[in-house]
Order: structure tokens, then sequence, then C-alpha cells
């Protein structure tokens, strides 16, 4: 930050929305209300039309745990050192309800003075200046706001302080007041966020949907295997709109998380707003060229995942072991979307395989979020789900016991008619056995060990014992159908 304020003296003026906080405090209001009440989507429109005013009156009922708001740290910390070391009065003057800017202010014990929108005006731009100039005066306050509704603001100022990374902006207040100050807005570029918000490294899950292709053996039938490419992107689209979904719901639980927290909604770093245009255009997206590039029944199978994952967001994940049926479920939807893609009959063999693996990546999931609590000495329900961390042993025994029956129906496979048709020398395939056997033992220890940190099929995508084991696992299918 420049230095221009070192030595006034005059009331420090802070914003909120963009400012103290980095997101706006009406959409984390407006996310909350309709996460908890989507069917009112409609009702809140009509609120909006009424004016803003009318909708901070009426969101300003929902309850919001102030303490978990993405604060900007180091702008926290310059106005600390304002008010104990420079004796400087500090207000806050935010366009949000003056019930919502007082409990700011409690939580901060920082604010001399707060104001903000009451039944009578909605406090933003020319209003906030009016009301600042009539209290203070023309340049009897210094000011730190962070967008463009606050430039009439700055130009009553006596010094401006900037919270942004927008060059035309800080030029703009410049043009108003000689004495303008920076502080970084310690945002990442929007495209990175985005990206990340996208999360295409999850895409790696997807490619389950060429499962059946292989298993098949079509992957020659240029036809099929372009169907096939077809269900990968579609899903990943239908995917990342399910992670911006999930994102937006579980918002509050990830700022709780030592890692989520990090996430582009959690940290502030991206506008809820964009979120909610995000996900409903990359599910259309999606579900349109599904329509006319791809069989129907991919299409069902594609609105089933959707619809299962919102129930998991919203609901499934906080009922103990449902949420571990429900992600397997998830994992396993991903093969029967790529059997319908290619239209091809079903393979008992690979869906009961499946469900069993799948079963058990899944509760190592969650093994390795009760283990991170347990390292903590957390105790009570995790947050968001319905587990103890006293759960640990329980879940460990059930994950193992479902990765070692996949290997049974691995094993009745291989002597099973289907193995002797497609394969020259099915006795090879034994080989895979106690390679699974072993792999799956490895990906419990390293999840014991607290090493899991990722979903845990992205996980065998990255790690390099895994990929091994991968490409041996393959190499013996291989063999065995072309010796």
């Amino acid at each position: 930050m420049q230095s221009g304020l070192a030595e006034s003296k005059l009331p420090l003026v802070v914003d909120l929305d963009g400012t103290l906080i980095k997101t706006k405090l009406l959409f984390e209001l407006a996310n909350q209300y309709l996460i908890s009440k989507p069917l009112h989507f409609f009702k809140m429109a009509y609120w909006f039309l009424k004016g803003k005013k009318a909708l901070k009156h009426h969101l300003n009922k929902i309850s919001i745990d102030i303490s978990m708001l993405p604060y900007n740290q180091k702008l926290l910390d310059w106005i600390k050192t304002q008010k104990n070391e420079k004796g400087r009065k500090i207000i806050l003057a935010t366009a949000n309800h003056f019930s919502l800017a007082e409990q700011v202010a409690a939580y901060h014990k920082l604010f001399d003075e707060v104001f903000g929108t009451d039944s009578n005006t909605n406090l933003k731009a020319e209003k906030k200046r009016d009301f600042l100039v009539g209290k203070y005066g023309e340049g009897g306050y210094d000011y730190v706001g962070g967008s463009v509704a606050d430039l009439l603001v700055w130009e009553s100022a006596a010094n401006a302080v900037v919270i942004s990374n927008n060059k035309t902006l800080i030029k703009k207040i410049q043009q108003y007041n000689n004495c303008v100050s920076v502080f970084s807005s310690d945002k990442p570029a929007v495209l990175f966020a985005l990206l990340k918000l996208l999360r295409p490294h999850q895409w790696l899950k997807n490619l389950l949907v060429m499962l059946p292709l292989f298993a098949a053996q079509l992957y020659c039938n240029e036809a099929k295997l372009i169907s096939a490419i077809m269900a990968f992107v579609m899903f990943s689209l239908t995917a990342s709109s399910v992670y911006v979904l999930n994102d937006l719901i579980d918002l509050n639980n990830d700022r709780r998380h030592e890692r989520k927290r990090c996430r582009p909604f959690a940290s502030g770093n991206l506008s809820i707003v964009i979120g909610w245009i995000i996900w409903p255009l990359l599910l259309l997206s999606s579900f349109g060229l599904t329509y006319f590039m791809l069989p129907v029944s991919f299409l069902i199978t594609l609105a089933v995942y959707f619809l299962l994952t919102f129930a998991y967001s919203l609901k499934l994940k906080q009922i103990a072991v449902l949420d571990v049926l429900t992600l397997a479920g998830l994992y396993t939807m991903r093969i029967i979307a790529g059997t319908t893609a290619i239209a091809v009959s079903f393979s008992f063999w690979l869906l009961t395989f499946a469900m069993f693996v799948f079963f058990s990546l899944a509760l190592i999931k969650r093994f390795s979020e009760l283990k991170a609590a347990q390292v903590k000495d957390k105790e009570g329900l995790l947050p968001g789900r319905g587990y103890y961390p006293g759960d640990l042993e329980l879940v460990a025994s059930l994950g193992a016991a479902s990765g070692y029956i996949s290997v049974l129906v691995l094993a009745l496979y291989i002597q099973d008619n289907t193995a002797l048709y497609l394969y020259h020398v099915p006795q090879l395939l034994w080989l895979a056995c106690p390679l699974l056997l072993f792999w799956i033992s490895f990906s419990w220890l390293i999840a014991h060990r607290g090493q899991m940190h990722d979903d845990p099929i992205v996980f065998a995508m990255k790690n390099p014992v895994s990929l091994i084991v991968a490409c041996l696992f393959v190499g013996i299918f291989v063999l065995a159908k072309f010796i």
C-alpha cells in the first residue's frame, strides 16, 4: 500500500462489500435464502423488482455467520493500526442493512460508529456521499472502498483508499482525488478463479464413461469411439455444473474446512452471482448438445446423475452410509452413461465389480475426512456430514471389505463364459487379482497415514504407484486378448 495516509487524523470511513469483506453481503444472503428455500426463487425475484431496499429488508431476516465471511485481513490489520496507534475514529458505512452492519461491527469491536441502509434510505453512491458530507463536511473524512459505486464518495473525501487491482478504476479515482492509496484486493485473475471453480482435473473421473467401450472391445469401431468421446465431454460439462452448484450449496461448510475454504466462492475470490449464472448455462449446454448428438437413453442417464448429485449436495451427504452409497452410485453412473452412449448391453460383471470397488473408494474419501478430524482432536459430527471421528474404524472395515469383494467378483468373472469368449488366454487374467488386491490395500494404507487428500480416483490418476499398477492391469488384459 502507498503511504499517503500516514499522517491523516481525519475519521476513517470504511465500506463493507468488496472492501472489508471480499464478497457482497447481499449476495451471501440471497444465496443462503435460495439454498434453504429453492422454491422461493420467484418470491425473491419479486422483492428485487420492488427495489434493492425492499430486497435488503426481506433478506435481512436470514441468519448468517458473520465470523465466517472472507475478510480482507491485510486491510483489517491496517485499520487496527490506524485506530490503536494513530488514535483515529473508525466508521463502518455500508449499503447493507444497518442490522447486518452492526453484527459485523460487534464481531470486530473496531468501529466507533456504524451506518447502513434502513427503511428510508439505501446508503449507496450519492446518498452515502450526501450522508457523510452532511455528518463530517466536504473533505472531512477519509474513505476506504472498492467499487465504481464509491466514486462520488471518494470525490468528497480528503483521502481515498482503494481496495482493488483494477487499474481503470484507480485512474478514475485519481481524476477526482489526488491523495489515493491502494490496497490489493488479494484476488486472483477471474479466468484463473473460473478454472479452479470448474475443476477440470476432476474430469479424469469421467474417463470411466469410456470403460464400457473397452470392456466390450469396440475401440476399433469409429462411430462407437466418437460417441464415447462425446459422452465424456457432455459428462464433464454436467459435472462442472454440479461442482459449481455444490460450492454454492456448501459455502458455509467449505469456509470451516481447512482446504475447501480456498475455493473461489468460499474465499470470496469469485462472485456468487457468477456461480448462479454459470451452473445452469453449463447444464443447459450439456443437455442441449446431448439431445442432438447422443441417444436419448444417455440424456436420461445424465439427468438422473445430475438429480442424484443435487440430492447428495442438499441432503444425502449428511446421512451416514447413504452418502457413500450415493457416491458409489455416482461413480457407477458414469459406466452406465458410457454403456448407453455406445448402445451396448449392460455388463452384469462390470456393474457388479464397479458397485463394490466404488463403494470402497467412497469410504476412503470419508475415512480421510474422519482421519483429519481425529488428528486435530475434533469431536462431534463432521460439519455437513453424518459421521463422528469415532466411526473411523468401522468405516475402514466396511471399505476394505467392499474392496476385497470386488477382487472376488473379478475372479468369478474370469471363470465365466463371457471371459472365455472374449479372451484367447483368459487364465492370464488371474494375474490381475493380486494386482487389484495390492492396489486396494495400498490405497487404504495411504488413507490410514492421512496422505489421501484428493478424490481417490483423481489420486490414483496422479499417483506413480497407482499408474504403474493401472498399466500392468491393462497390459494383462491386452496379453490375454491377443496372445
